[in-house]
């Protein structure tokens, strides 16, 4: 388990502030600000890890912070030690702004204990007042019961507002200068294909870096990638990726020769891709520093449409093979991997990984079946989940094999997990449950082959899209839902129309009270873009939390009003936390813009 980009990963920072009266007060107050910190830390490095597998370390001050030299050592540690994450906690009264963290960089949140015997609750509301009048926006942290000073104990609600925003600051803080890979450029007008590298910097604090598609052609015809990975992935490939029905006309179908060059052909894509992402030090033993060293690269996307798949293999199975938890390597870290280049879709998708640490899935935002609809081509009606219609999720192949469903938690229920917690017999299940077609020739003159797979059983999940908007900025929208199985010769008749050589998932989303939520339809009618990003798990609150870090204004979503936690300066905005988002996004503006 290593991280695989450049840099150090985050650590979280936490703060133990005090009241810094000495001769008594300071004294009594030592042990329990000291214990809360380290329960803090315990709660944190317990429960958290990185994408990579990696444990998530906290920093904690080495004294107390009673005033501001105090404040200015922890500083200077957190500084050292590469702190991206700041947690102050505190059970008592502190001088608010002489021991507030201020740099504006950081994500800061503070828990102030519910105890009677001292004012934590006191300092927390006038540290938070300070924050927001400094613009710094702070998360503030508040038990719903009061607890005994002796308590060394996290109440659940406390637990879960910790977790939730130190998931999501460690989330931002993993993004910070790294990179955006775009592989050729716009894909067939695709707006989210246009890539903005100032969106990128300014709210992600993350690069762009743009390669011509050519320099992939470039690679394969010079022999610039690891010649024995690709013989041993190429035999992986022989052995577990089976070949699917070829549907394209006879007299148009390749032959075999034609088809094992294509499947040379997306093999050395996947590897080349890959080096240019995270680097090679194989290709520098080869002679080739440079291009050794890749772009430092925590997502990209493909062009593919329609200049390289008018002529080459198109990217489907480089882009399932690099977004699943395996390959012919074994169990690894998903990659985040666009298709069509569409870098509004690569950054929920970043998003959902850097918060659940699985494999994305990508797909578009197909059809919406109503009931009746259904019911009219197939005869038979829609019950369950599905009563109420069904999103059709597919696309051209890319998506990661982790969503064929076949790893399972203790009570044997469909799951998608981290990469360690996947078991080899689960990943082999995986590629058992997928076939790969020859490419419709009409879409792909180039040839290449797309994963076939139906999502097996019932998961949650959540769909999200970052949109740009002209005057506003970006605007986020999630949809949690559930994935569900049609019947056999319903999903046949549905899977049919548009095109059964690739990967489906149908999805439901949870349905509320709202304009977008009322009913199925109206979630697909909302919904901004050609494409969603989905990740296993209901994360909605997760991405709401996240998305007020990054100054990100949430245009839709169906998460339940109790569980949205945003910074507390977001009420000063009003009482509308729709409107009041909005509002606090447009004011602090991007982090780094």
């Amino acid at each position: 388990m290593k991280n695989r980009l450049i840099g150090r990963l985050p650590k979280v920072g936490i703060r133990p502030t005090i009241d810094g009266r000495e001769r008594g007060v300071r004294e009594s107050l030592e042990v329990q600000t000291m214990n809360m910190a380290k329960a803090a830390a315990q709660l944190i490095e317990e429960n958290l890890r990185f994408p990579s597998g990696e444990k998530v370390e906290c920093v904690i001050a080495d004294t107390t912070i009673g005033g501001v030299a105090d404040a200015a050592r922890c500083a200077d540690k957190f500084s050292r030690e590469g702190v991206g994450v700041s947690l102050t906690v505190t059970p008592c009264w502190c001088y608010g702004s002489e021991v507030m963290d201020t740099d504006p960089l950081i994500p800061k949140a503070v828990w102030g204990f519910n105890g009677t015997e001292r004012p934590g609750a006191v300092y927390l509301a006038a540290a938070l007042a300070g924050y927001t009048q400094k613009g710094l926006p702070a998360f503030g942290i508040y038990g719903r019961d009061v607890q005994d000073s002796d308590d060394t104990s996290i109440p659940d609600d406390v637990r879960e507002k910790i977790l939730r925003f130190t998931k999501a600051a460690l989330a931002s803080a993993q993004m910070k200068g790294k990179s955006y890979l775009s592989l050729g450029y716009t894909s067939m007008g695709i707006a989210g294909s246009m890539v903005d590298a100032n969106f990128f910097q300014d709210y992600l604090g993350m690069r762009t870096e743009f390669v011509e598609s050519l320099e992939v052609i470039r690679r394969m015809d010079e022999g610039i990638y690891d010649r024995e990975e690709f013989e041993k992935a190429l035999a992986w490939v022989k052995e577990n990726c089976q070949e699917g029905e070829d549907r394209n006309a006879p007299d148009k179908q390749r032959d075999r020769e034609r088809k094992d060059w294509e499947w040379e052909t997306v093999v050395k894509m996947t590897l080349i891709c890959r080096d240019l992402m995270i680097g090679n030090p194989k290709l520098a033993e080869l002679g080739f520093g440079e291009e050794a060293r890749g772009h430092n690269a925590i997502a990209g996307g493909f062009q593919g449409q329609r200049q390289w798949t008018d002529y080459y293999p198109n990217a489907d199975f480089t882009e399932a093979i690099l977004n699943s938890s395996f390959d012919w390597n074994g169990l690894r870290e998903a990659f985040i991997f666009a298709t069509e280049n569409d870098s509004l879709n690569a950054v929920p998708m970043l998003f959902g990984h850097l918060l659940t640490n699985t494999a994305q899935i990508f797909s578009d935002v197909r059809t919406y079946w109503s009931p009746e609809a259904v019911k009219r081509v197939t005869g038979k009606e829609l019950t369950g989940l599905a009563r109420d219609g069904v999103i059709h999720l597919i696309n051209s192949g890319s998506t990661t094999l982790d969503a064929t469903a076949q790893q399972k938690d203790e009570e044997g229920n469909p799951v998608m997990k981290p990469y360690w917690n996947v078991t080899e017999d689960e990943a082999q299940a995986c590629l058992d449950n997928t076939r790969w077609c020859p490419a419709s020739l009409g879409y792909f003159r180039g040839g290449g082959y797309s994963s076939q797979f139906k999502t097996a059983g019932k998961m949650p999940v959540t769909m999200s899209r970052v949109n740009l908007v002209k005057g506003l900025g970006p605007v986020l929208q999630i949809a949690e839902g559930w994935t569900v199985e049609l019947p056999e010769d319903v999903h046949a008749v549905l899977d049919e129309r548009t095109d059964p050589t690739w990967p489906t998932t149908w999805f439901v989303p949870r349905l509320n009270d709202s304009d977008a939520f009322k009913d199925v339809y109206s979630v697909m009618a909302n919904w901004g873009a050609n494409h969603g990003a989905i990740s296993y798990g209901h994360i909605g609150a997760d991405l709401i939390t996240l998305a007020s870090i990054l100054r990100i204004p949430v245009s839709m979503h169906n998460v339940d009003e109790k569980d949205i936690f945003r910074p507390s300066a977001w009420a000063s905005f009003g009482m509308d936390k729709e409107a009041a988002d909005y509002k606090a996004c447009q004011t602090y503006g991007p982090n780094y813009g």
